[in-house]
């Protein structure tokens, strides 16, 4: 969860960067593409002056950032960055599941900041909703996983956040077990359905628990009621047609920006299962997620840190466990918003940004944190990959396969200077720009934006 810092309203420098941008005429997609937290949010807010609807199309509450308008602070974890500008429309698509606790806190703690959210915002009827059984079943679930066996006896976690994401794709899949938003428009109805499925949950539950040693208390169909009624009484106004919305204002000729979840090499298809999240998190989950044909989004903004990030289990080839890799933490701070559990960081990997810009299409990046490599002496980029004495420039799909990968490292010089004062990209240091023009070339895609702090007005477009 990144912090990024804004203002309600686009100045006319702000929007003369968006301008400089020479987006393509249609529609445009904002797509992490690494394992996250790369500063999609504040991408998003600042192009969103730019368009006037914004659309999330994958995840839940397993992501979000803080947004600071001068002194105040907005965190968003479900609710899409343009809720700040209330002239723009505000979309959860049917690709997104719903935690509907999270998301009413979300709604009352903006009002009390006296932010608009009435009209201006939607949730299409055909998204899911995440029950309390789903987050007593991630837990429970990856507790159970990581039990010892006969055959392993040290098993890593998924690293699943918990907050029941999982599970809830899950029943999508499954269907009979599912619950949607359009179902909380009859109370009744949802009566019948979920003393069909809590049955089933509660057995599942009490299963896991077992084979985890773990407590469980089982759902009451009437006590789940009772939470979940006040609950869509808030959520049932805001339930519409979210395909039909954004094809009434693609339309009219509205521009849409389709604000992605989590990032590619997290993608449930794409990404480096199974540790992974359980949406398309890539630019292709657009389409699924929103009901909106891929010939309409002509632009894909691929973010990019200036280094590696993960967060959770999984291979890192690049990933530095040393004093280098301790500086990035602490100057990148990167440590989880809500869990407060430091990142793994490392050099960037190529590789993998190569074949994550193809998978989403990237038509340009924007490299952040590019001030948090000053100060390093020399950087190092991973161009190949070394596993079983062979070298690769591939991206294995194999899990095993890439846990082996080595990195075979491009040296770099460093740049000394504080880069946090640039507005302007010939401003940049000289090996400041040798490094940005390394991987433009080497990916052959061009970085149209580089941040160089988490202010708006720290932001150089070219």
């Amino acid at each position: 969860m990144a912090t990024t810092t804004s203002s309600a309203a686009p100045s006319a420098e702000v929007q003369d960067m968006i301008d400089r941008l020479n987006l393509k005429p249609g529609h445009a997609a904002v797509v992490g593409l690494q394992w996250g937290d790369e500063g999609k949010g504040k991408v998003v807010d600042l192009l969103t002056a730019g368009f006037d609807v914004v659309a999330r199309y994958n995840g839940g509450a397993n992501a979000g950032h803080t947004v600071c308008v001068g002194d105040k602070k907005y965190a968003l974890h479900l609710i899409p960055s343009g809720i700040l500008y209330p002239d723009k429309l505000n979309v959860l698509g049917n690709g997104v599941v719903i935690d509907p606790e999270q998301v009413v806190k979300e709604i009352t703690g903006l009002r009390a900041q006296e932010l608009k959210l009435d009209d201006n915002f939607v949730i299409s009827d055909r998204a899911h909703v995440v029950m309390p059984y789903h987050k007593a079943q991630d837990a429970l679930q990856e507790a159970a996983y990581v039990m010892p066996n006969a055959l392993d006896q040290t098993i890593e976690g998924i690293g699943t956040t918990g907050r029941g994401i999982g599970p809830c794709y899950a029943d999508k899949a499954l269907r009979s077990t599912a619950v949607r938003m359009s179902d909380l428009k009859d109370f009744d109805e949802l009566k019948h359905k979920l003393h069909r499925i809590v049955p089933i949950k509660n057995a599942t539950l009490a299963a896991l628990a077992q084979y985890a040693n773990e407590a469980f208390t089982p759902i009451n169909v009437d006590e789940l009621l009772a939470w979940l009624k006040p609950l869509a009484e808030q959520l049932v106004p805001h339930l519409t047609d979210g395909a039909g919305v954004l094809h009434d204002r693609i339309q009219k000729g509205d521009r849409i920006l389709f604000e992605g979840a989590n990032a590619t090499l997290l993608d449930i298809d794409h990404g480096t299962y199974p540790y992974v999240t359980s949406s398309n998190c890539s630019s292709l989950g657009v389409h699924t997620g929103t009901g909106v044909a891929g010939h309409h989004v002509t632009n894909v903004i691929g973010i990019v840190k200036a280094y590696q990030t993960r967060v959770g289990g999984g291979p890192m080839p690049t990933q530095l466990d040393d004093e280098t890799g301790e500086r990035i933490r602490q100057v990148g701070r990167e440590f989880g918003t809500t869990t407060g559990r430091p990142r793994r960081t490392g050099w960037l990997d190529l590789v993998a940004l190569k074949y994550t810009a193809t998978v989403s299409g990237a038509t340009g990046m924007a490299i952040m944190l590019l001030d948090v490599l000053a100060g390093l002496p020399k950087l190092k980029v991973c161009t190949a990959y070394e596993i079983d004495g062979q070298r690769t420039t591939n991206f294995p799909a194999d899990i095993g396969v890439f846990s082996k990968a080595k990195p075979v490292y491009e040296t770099l010089p460093g740049f000394p200077e504080d880069v946090t004062e640039c507005t302007d990209y010939d401003q940049l240091p000289e090996a400041a720009r040798g490094y940005l023009k390394f991987v433009e070339d080497f990916l052959g895609v061009p970085i149209v934006m580089v941040s160089v702090g988490p202010k708006r007005s720290q932001s150089i477009f070219r």
